[in-house]
């Protein structure tokens, strides 16, 4: 009888059969097998190593990855979608999303309520992560980007449509279209960094929302609203945003907004806002830096109901624009702080002796004449209003006065004793 001899197995391959008999993260398996066979409530650990989607989530459940998990959705359609309330994904790379801005392809398409979606990374996606009638839910520590094209051709990094009571917070999100709120009321978004996109938050009928704690930087426009009342953004830093029509907050036929306690440096406009569509509402803009911007605060349209107390104009090309016919005197302008403030304080209670007031001179050709916009700064333009302020021609236009200006910084107060 013939003897057979067994060849030796090279260590290598011993070493690549164990790792793909453990399932090992270069075996790619489906993850709808795995979310069918969980039971309803379970929390669902997968092991190490990468998922093929789209796949649907459409009971309650826990989906944890571990930082250890690749879901890939292939090019197809998006990644994830979840049915079901009470459902939580975290620790998931999410990937490869379609290419369909009509049917919202993405990482994580969400329609349900107390959801938590949690410390996952999605990128190579169209769109980040939807809610969709989404309530009570929590969306924490995502790592969010779209893909490297035109900011127009990316999807949201995050929308929220008819959803409510929910909280955005210490996401970091670049590289998106914007973020888009639409007919969702009383959210909360808290500490996010939104950086290198076209508007870091579109809002558009979202009452009640608290924007605090945000950077917003490099994004064409910060913050913008139309139709949404009741909004409080406060002790954020909004930076940078520098495109010609950009600003860093904008505000349209939005009633009842308090701006306060934020950053507001070197955009193209710092504040932008027309009046409330209310006689009886107010926009209020308190302990705000406005600085480096090339208007500061910018009103069209102007029927008065604007209220500005302890903000810092710092180094701003024009500190304040108006444009549209309406009363100066309907706004309320008390204990900012200017720099091209030319009066004193002789009695040293860190209060301008005569208010400040601001005049349009030359600044009026611009305002009224669109097309003279292209020239301002220029060196005609600041010729000639150097000479209307030497020798006026015809009489300015005032445009604020802050009948008690601050002349310096306020001191902190000291700490109280325990």
């Amino acid at each position: 009888m013939a003897q057979y001899r067994a060849m030796p197995i090279h260590p290598l391959t011993l070493l690549l059969l164990s790792w793909f008999a453990a399932g090992s993260v270069y075996a790619t398996q489906a993850l709808q097998p795995w979310l069918d066979a969980a039971p309803s409530g379970t929390v669902l650990r997968l092991p190490p190593g990468k998922y093929r989607g789209p796949a649907i989530i459409s009971k309650p459940l826990t989906l944890e990855g571990n930082h250890q998990v690749i879901l890939d959705g292939g090019g197809q359609g998006t990644v994830l979608t979840i049915r079901s309330d009470d459902v939580s994904v975290r620790g998931l790379h999410l990937r490869a999303s379609g290419d369909s801005h009509d049917a919202i392809d993405g990482g994580i398409m969400a329609e349900g309520s107390r959801l938590r979606i949690e410390d996952n990374r999605i990128d190579d996606v169209l769109f980040g992560i939807s809610l969709h009638r989404s309530r009570d839910s929590v969306i924490r520590n995502n790592y969010i980007r779209s893909r490297p094209v035109d900011s127009a051709e990316r999807g949201d990094g995050l929308r929220l449509w008819y959803s409510s009571g929910n909280r955005i917070e210490n996401n970091d999100i670049a590289q998106i279209r914007d973020i888009t709120v639409s007919n969702a009321t009383h959210n909360r978004f808290i500490n996010n960094r939104v950086r290198h996109s076209r508007r870091g938050l579109n809002f558009l009928f979202a009452h009640r929302t608290l924007v605090e704690g945000n950077l917003f930087e490099h994004n064409s426009t910060g913050i913008i609203a139309l139709n949404s009342d009741g909004l409080t953004i406060r002790r954020n830093r909004i930076l940078h945003a520098m495109d010609p029509s950009g600003a860093g907050v904008a505000l349209k036929e939005t009633d009842a907004a308090l701006i306060q306690d934020n950053e507001i440096v070197h955009c193209a406009h710092g504040i932008m806002a027309d009046s409330p569509m209310h006689p009886i509402n107010r926009i209020v803009f308190i302990d705000n830096l406005v600085a480096h911007n090339i208007t500061g605060i910018y009103f069209y349209g102007a029927k008065g109901g604007h209220i500005a107390i302890n903000n810092r104009f710092r180094s701003n090309l024009w500190p304040v624009t108006i444009i549209g016919d309406g009363d100066p005197m309907n706004d309320v302008w008390l204990n900012n702080l200017w720099d091209d403030y030319e009066g004193f304080d002789r009695d040293g209670d860190g209060i301008g002796d005569t208010p400040h007031e601001l005049y349009a001179w030359s600044d009026r050709i611009w305002m009224e004449t669109p097309a003279a916009r292209f020239f301002r700064n220029s060196p005609v333009l600041e010729l000639l209003d150097f000479l209307e302020r030497l020798a006026p021609f015809a009489a300015p236009s005032l445009i604020l006065r802050d009948p008690a200006p601050r002349m310096g910084e306020k001191k902190a107060a000291p700490e109280r004793r325990r």
